[in-house]
């Protein structure tokens, strides 16, 4: 993907160790069809494997984040997330909300966030919204169900039963609603959405890397465990962790008095 091409439909920008993935479909409110989905998966899977990159913030063109699935992509048949058993048989499919890129992932919500949208957001670790923005998950009220993990991920990120409400219902909420039931991080005005979430990407960045993937994998790995095994496990990872160059970097710089330099290793 070029970092400069706006005219395809998910654009790529790096500034430091902080990367921008941009849907740019604004004429169609960041509807998700093939090509979206496909230059999605093509930047996050580089955010995973370019060590230059420590963090990344995913946002949307014009006034929507996304407005979900393209539904006359799907009403033409489409879609490829219409191939029938096969593709539940053969295993997860090359999709954003199974995949994870290793590293944190900041939603910077400048609009509309529903259905596949609002699963995007979802997916991410933070997620920054401008106080104009709308969630929701719309998919019950057009005879399906959101199938890109919302029913899944929303009752371990708010109260269940506000969970159902959103999900049986249908209805959207506003931000306030969304900051209120922790579903989002912050609620901003719609120009300091994009800077709010470039500041705490680049602060995450500015982090020792092996840190803070170890801190976000025991974070998401741990949930279903009992306290005994995950606090059993943190203290292997601090173990692993503390032997990293890193690990010595960061208290030599507190005694010398000067900013740490993490290198990831």
């Amino acid at each position: 993907m070029a970092s400069t091409d706006t005219d395809r439909e998910v654009v790529w920008e790096q500034s430091g160790h902080v990367a921008t993935i941009r849907l740019n479909r604004p004429e169609a409110l960041n509807a998700m069809n093939r090509a979206v989905r496909d230059g999605l998966m093509d930047g996050l899977e580089r955010v995973r494997d370019d060590d230059t990159i420590r963090a990344a913030v995913l946002t949307g063109t014009g006034r929507a984040f996304s407005a979900g699935a393209d539904l006359k992509e799907r009403a033409r048949g489409d879609s490829d997330r219409s191939g029938g058993p096969e593709t539940v048989l053969n295993g997860l499919p090359r999709a954003f909300y199974t995949f994870d890129p290793g590293k944190p992932v900041i939603a910077a919500l400048n609009g509309l966030a529903l259905g596949g949208g609002l699963e995007l957001a979802l997916a991410c670790d933070l997620r920054i919204a401008s106080n104009a923005a709308i969630l929701g998950t719309p998919e019950i009220t057009r005879g399906f169900f959101p199938g890109g993990g919302a029913p899944q991920r929303l009752p371990r990120l708010i109260p269940k039963a506000l969970a159902m409400e959103m999900l049986l219902t249908g209805d959207p909420i506003d931000a306030a609603t969304a900051q209120q039931w922790g579903l989002v991080n912050r609620v901003v005005e719609p120009d300091e959405v994009m800077p709010t979430a470039m500041a705490m990407a680049e602060r995450i960045a500015s982090h020792a890397p092996l840190a803070v993937r170890a801190n976000r994998e025991l974070a998401n790995s741990t949930a279903d465990m009992t306290l005994e095994q995950a606090l059993r496990l943190s203290s292997l990872s601090r173990w692993v962790v503390g032997q990293t160059e890193d690990a010595a970097e960061g208290p030599q710089a507190f005694v010398e008095k000067r900013d740490p330099e993490y290198h990831g290793r």
